[in-house]
Formats: structure tokens, C-alpha cells, sequence
């Protein structure tokens, strides 16, 4: 086991996404995972039926005594769904200048349940994507942060140096929502920018990818790997846990986050 990551993100009591898939993700890639939880949700694979949030203070006090005792190699954030959450985040981020962190901007869930406040937006734009190694937004999350739509090639190419100008020195803007047979994700970064595609892997069962890469890509940057590294491993996981899906629930079905990926791997 290494690679001590600690999320920060709501709880999904389906066990396909947030901290669930997170744990699960961290552990089948040979990391330690551990957590400080800002919501509790209701959620089944139809969608999200309940919100619970959790105190800002209890979230602080969560990464505190992880940190104290245990000690992190990496953040991920996942579901932070306030204006204090995301300021108490950031706060305790940058107390850790030198760690890696991956910012997933969740916005809204597969079933279409909002997860981040509309008033939230501009606190995670200016507190906590400067402080991002990467943050990891699908279309419809890049539209919303980069102010722009997105319909094609070059406007991801477009919204990712968007993105790059508010102060992340990388962006994995994941192609997913796009038509087409083939799903194109896009890593910039201040070098350039470098395409990974791959045939669409056509199912109702994705819940959770995006909760998935993330937290497989953190593990990746914990445990000493490239950015590129992590991303390329990441991928090869998420899509081999899709692929081999479990076939659970009547909507957006969870992966099989318990597939194994030789974690030493580097040639993905």
C-alpha cells in the first residue's frame, strides 16, 4: 500500500460515486484512502434523493485530524457543495502548498440533481482552481467555469486555456457528453495540450466515472507517478470498470471499482 490521499467530498449511500467510489478506486489501485465528508445524500442509481450537509467545522475538524495523525500524499475534492465548505477547503489546502491536489468540480449528478450551489461557482473558480495541481471537468463543468460552450474539438481546446488562465497549471477536460463514437478527453497543460481517445463504451452503467478518474489520478500523483502517468493509468481503469460493470439498479448503474490494474504499471 502507498499513496495516502484524502478526499474531501460528499457521501453516496448507492456506493457508485463520491466517497464510496472514491475509497474503492484509491484501494483496488494499491493506495491508502481516507476522508473528510461535507454531505450526506440519499441516492440510488435513479438519482439523488436527499441532501444532508454536513457542518463546515466538522469538515475542517475531519481534515484535521486526518492530516495530524495519518499525514496525506494528495487532496481530491469531489462534492463541495456550499460557499464555507469551499472556503474552509481552501483554507486548509494552503496550508499544504507543496501537495498534490486534483479538484473535481462536481456540479451536478448523473440524474441531475444539483451539488454545488449557483452562488458557490465563483468561490471555486478563485479559492480553490489556483490552488489545483489539476482539476478534472467534464463539458457541461468546463462550460460552466470557462463561460463558454463547448461543441467540439476546439472548443474544448478553447475552454481548456480558459481554464488554464484562472490559475490551474493543468486541466483534464474529459469529452464524454460529446457526440461521436469515440470519446476524446483533453490534457492541457502550460506545454500544450495532449488528446487520449478511445471507442465509446456504449451503457446506461457510468455511474461515478468522473468521482473515479479523479480519485485514480490523485492515487497515481500520491504514489509518485506523472501527471500523464496517473491520467493514463486512470483512464485504462475507469474503462475497464465500465466494461465490466455489475448490471445493478434500474438508472445510471455503478462500475466495477473492485477490477484490478497492476498499480505499478507505468506504460499505459
Amino acid at each position: 500500500m502507498k499513496g495516502r490521499v484524502l478526499v474531501i467530498a460528499g457521501s453516496d449511500s448507492g456506493g457508485g460515486a463520491g466517497i464510496q467510489a472514491d475509497i474503492k478506486t484509491i484501494t483496488a489501485l494499491g493506495g491508502y484512502a481516507a476522508t473528510a465528508i461535507t454531505a450526506l445524500t440519499a441516492q440510488d442509481t435513479n438519482g439523488v434523493h436527499g441532501v444532508m450537509p454536513v457542518p463546515p467545522g466538522f469538515v475542517g475538524q475531519q481534515i484535521d485530524c486526518v492530516v495530524r495523525d495519518i499525514g496525506a500524499d494528495a487532496f481530491k475534492t469531489g462534492m463541495l457543495d456550499r460557499v464555507e465548505i469551499i472556503e474552509l477547503v481552501a483554507d486548509r489546502i494552503e496550508l499544504h502548498p507543496g501537495l498534490a491536489f486534483v479538484l473535481d468540480p462536481v456540479m451536478v449528478a448523473k440524474g441531475g440533481a444539483r451539488l454545488l450551489a449557483m452562488d458557490a461557482v465563483g468561490s471555486l473558480k478563485g479559492r480553490l482552481v489556483p490552488l489545483a495541481s489539476v482539476i478534472t471537468p467534464n463539458v457541461p463543468e468546463a462550460e460552466v467555469l470557462a463561460g463558454r460552450s463547448i461543441r467540439s474539438l476546439d472548443e474544448m481546446k478553447a475552454a481548456a486555456e480558459g481554464l488554464l488562465a484562472l490559475g490551474a497549471p493543468a486541466v483534464l477536460l474529459k469529452g464524454g457528453h460529446l457526440d461521436g463514437d469515440v470519446v476524446m478527453d483533453l490534457l492541457a497543460t502550460r506545454d500544450g495540450v495532449e488528446m487520449f481517445e478511445a471507442p465509446r463504451i456504449v451503457t446506461r452503467h457510468t455511474h461515478g466515472t468522473g468521482c473515479t478518474l479523479a480519485s485514480a489520478i490523485a492515487t497515481g500523483l500520491a504514489q509518485g507517478m506523472t501527471l500523464r502517468q496517473s491520467v493514463l493509468r486512470g483512464r485504462a481503469y475507469v474503462r475497464t470498470a465500465i466494461r465490466n460493470a455489475p448490471g445493478y439498479g434500474a438508472g445510471h448503474g455503478p462500475l466495477d471499482h473492485g477490477i484490478t490494474i497492476d498499480p505499478a504499471r507505468l506504460d499505459y
